[in-house]
């Protein structure tokens, strides 16, 4: 009786562990050279050649980072740069308040809300024009809003911006208000006004809320950021519980909602309480 040879095609046990060892590496090289390259980077691939190149250290050709695809996770698609709004000429500041005419009902006739909607008058021209084209896109959402802004093209939204932004900052006697005789928080000379809280000033550090001042300030100038002074404390507060909440979410980079987020209620009622008294 002849032995077996260990090392021979003929030999069942070495042919099926030869073969199990080569389905190994061949599942081994496709994990790692064509899924998990795919599955992890974060370009996309065009097919099994490029992900092997990635895989082995090739280098891939440049390409510069861009928005996300879908506009539903993007916070907002206006591009808010430093130039982003040409000097106003007259013409536009013209068109402006025509078009704002349809806006008074809730801004007032010269941009200063006699209800809880914003006081628009005096208002940084790219924060209006950004928050414009946030509702028209939908990243801010109003049902009051967005049927307005809908067949605003961008020069129009421009054009309302420049306009209020012409516009002097008014106080406005509101239902409740004292009366126009009467001394108001409008009137007060800045003397007389409250100390900032620490939020505004300072923020609380060790609760990683950053100051308010940072950038609400009025010598602080950071394009399309809004100035918050003497706005009604009830939309002030509404739109911090809404940062807060995350239901407001066209703050890019989450900006407010980071600033928001650790805060209490109460502190957010100081914060709009205050502003709204500047």
């Amino acid at each position: 009786m002849s032995e077996e040879r260990l090392f021979s095609l003929k030999n069942r046990w070495f042919t099926g562990s030869v073969a199990g060892l080569v389905l190994l590496m061949l599942l081994s090289a496709a994990v790692g050279f064509i899924w998990l390259p795919r599955a992890q980077t974060q370009r996309d691939l065009a097919g099994v050649w490029d992900a092997i190149c990635s895989a082995t250290g090739v280098a891939a050709p440049f390409s510069p980072p861009a928005l996300p695809d879908s506009e539903a996770i993007r916070s907002s698609n206006v591009v808010v740069a430093p130039g982003m709004m040409a000097s106003a000429d007259t013409q536009s500041v013209g068109r402006g308040a025509t078009l704002a005419m349809q806006c008074t009902m809730c801004h007032g006739a010269r941009g200063m809300s006699p209800a809880e909607a914003p006081h628009l008058a005096g208002q940084v021209a790219a924060a209006t024009y950004k928050q414009l084209r946030d509702f028209k896109s939908g990243h801010r959402s109003s049902a009051v809003m967005q049927p307005m802004v809908t067949r605003l093209d961008d020069r129009d939204m421009r054009d309302l911006a420049a306009y209020y932004a012409f516009l002097p900052r008014d106080h406005v006697v509101a239902p409740g208000d004292a009366s126009p005789g009467d001394a108001s928080p409008g009137d007060a000379s800045p003397g007389d006004a409250s100390p900032a809280p620490v939020l505004v000033s300072n923020g609380a550090p060790m609760r990683a809320i950053a100051a308010c001042s940072a950038c609400h300030a009025q010598g602080v100038h950071k394009a399309a950021v809004p100035l918050l002074d003497g706005q009604p404390a009830v939309y002030l507060e509404a739109q911090l519980s809404a940062f807060h909440g995350a239901a407001r979410h066209n703050d890019i980079n989450e900006q407010m909602r980071n600033a928001t987020r650790r805060l209490t209620p109460e502190e957010i009622r100081l914060l709009a309480a205050y502003y709204a008294s500047h």
